[in-house]
């Protein structure tokens, strides 16, 4: 299994709207061939930080 890790720096006061955004984005990373799951996580100490997970089967 392979974890890709993406930090990800949002404008502030676009927060909200990236969030909602993700949401359609989550459907198509989740269609692509060797994915397993995905999570986005926004940081406590940094406001529009988040970082994203996704679990892959393989490189390819």
């Amino acid at each position: 299994m392979i974890l890709e890790a993406v930090m990800l720096q949002v404008k502030e006061g676009m927060e909200n709207d990236y969030e909602d955004a993700f949401r359609g984005a989550s459907e198509i990373i989740s269609s692509m061939k060797g994915y397993i799951s995905h999570e986005l996580q926004r940081c406590m100490e940094v406001k529009g930080k988040y970082i994203l997970l996704v679990h892959w089967e393989t490189l390819e």
